[in-house]
């Protein structure tokens, strides 16, 4: 990767006796940045940031947000304009290679992942050997994990080839192994892509197709699907894209890394936000009831769920998108007077007028309509993350790619700050 940081000056610091003078650099856009590289060795300090919200830990040229002003951009490109005018595909491709295809590069990428959808006929018997009750993302941490042991021939991280094929595995793959998941929880036959369908008309048929039965694909549920994939596919430095960078670091192979990337993404603080926020809408229940549920928010008794982000401090681009696509969901399955949907649109009017929501910028996010959207499709709560691990794959591949391909990588080591004993001598347990 070139490195596209400008120099901007120096920060000086003083610490103590001593006086340290640290490069600011400029990335093409955001915040100026502290390069502090060097503090250790010229001033014997660390830094102390918990979360590291404060420190960039790689230079990137993929997505950049701004939160204050409500921008998601992929590779300089509004997740707006994507999301309305291109394919999940279209932008795998653009974050993988950094610019939008040509029709002939398309057509040839779009050609190598529908022919790569298939899995290795022995790894249908791994799913056998998870419990029947075992969670869809359990299924998928041990799976993906377990792609190394049947592609071994694209595990060499420093062959760049190596690299594109395991690549074009993952992304083609991960909606195979997803419905499998599915199919296996709900206790059903596992069914086999098609190469004539698109990417996301085929997985919906492969989660919801029987042998008894054909899925006919809804092209308006498709192309809600589609659009999710795309509102996901990648969010920046947080912590499931940040833990694949970490695991890349060692040297580890890209379906591994990818793996521990969905065991991250698995916790709830990241990607269950959108179950947690349909099952706030459940408690709720009616719309009469919202009054309530409102003032148990203010008086700290109930949490607002899908509502606020943790870098978004105005309206989530994505969650107007969503909105959007909740709508037609809605209205091809004749699903408008959905009850939850009545709640969630009057939560929504309440939140953007009630000056105790609007001074603490608690926007709707996008989890609070992809998890309606995702409950009307026919998916269960437990596969809400599963559909975000499929959608994010390539935008974890996208940062590993750059990390791999970056001179400046190092293996992480973060620092500490400790506060344990000091040294002590040992005592003998008989006198103890």
């Amino acid at each position: 990767m070139d490195s596209k940081v400008t120099p901007g000056g120096n920060a000086v610091f003083t610490i103590g006796d001593k006086t340290v003078e640290m490069p600011i650099l400029k990335g093409s856009t955001g915040p100026d940045v502290v390069d502090i590289r060097k503090l250790y060795a010229e001033a014997d300090v660390f830094t102390y940031d918990p979360g590291f919200t404060s420190t960039a830990s790689c230079e990137s040229q993929i997505t950049y947000i701004d939160g204050d002003a409500g921008v998601l951009l992929y590779r300089g490109y509004p997740i707006d304009q994507l999301a309305e005018n291109s394919s999940f595909l279209e932008v795998c491709y653009l974050l993988l290679h950094g610019e939008l295809p040509t029709a002939t590069q398309f057509a040839e990428f779009e050609r190598t992942i529908t022919y790569h959808t298939m899995l290795h006929e022995q790894f249908d018997r791994f799913f056998q050997t998870f419990r029947r009750d075992a969670h869809p993302m359990a299924i998928m941490v041990g799976a993906v994990g377990a792609l190394s042991a049947f592609y071994h021939d694209s595990t060499n991280i420093h062959d760049e080839r190596q690299r594109q094929i395991s690549a074009h595995r993952m992304i083609a793959k991960m909606p195979t192994i997803a419905a499998r998941a599915f199919k296996y929880a709900v206790g059903q036959p596992f069914v086999y892509p098609r190469n004539e369908l698109g990417y996301a008309d085929n997985f919906l048929r492969m989660c919801f197709a029987v042998p008894a039965e054909d899925y006919k694909v809804n092209k308006v549920l498709a192309r809600a699907m589609d659009r999710i994939f795309i509102l996901h596919a990648d969010h920046e430095q947080n912590a499931s894209t940040s833990t694949v960078r970490l695991a890349g670091s060692s040297g580890a192979n890209p379906f591994a890394c990818i793996a521990a990337g969905i065991a991250c993404l698995w916790g709830p603080s990241h990607g269950g936000a959108n179950e947690e926020a349909l099952n706030m809408l459940k408690e709720i229940g009616t719309v009469d009831r919202i009054p309530e549920y409102v003032q148990g928010v203010k008086d700290r008794r109930y949490r607002l769920m899908g509502f606020g982000h943790r870098v978004y401090k105005n309206y989530d681009p994505r969650a107007k998108v969503m909105q959007k696509t909740c709508h037609e969901v809605l209205d091809v399955l004749g699903k408008r007077d959905e009850p939850l949907l009545q709640v969630a649109m009057e939560l929504e009017r309440i939140a953007l007028s009630d000056p105790y929501f609007v001074e603490r910028k608690l926007y709707p996010n996008i989890d609070f309509y992809s998890g309606i959207t995702l409950s009307a499709m026919g998916f269960p709560s437990e596969m809400f993350t599963v559909l975000f691990a499929l959608a994010r794959t390539v935008g974890w591949i996208a940062q590993w790619k750059e990390m791999i391909e970056d001179p400046s990588q190092k293996i992480g080591r973060p620092r500490q700050v400790y506060t344990g004993p000091t040294i002590r001598e040992f005592v003998p347990i008989e006198k103890r």
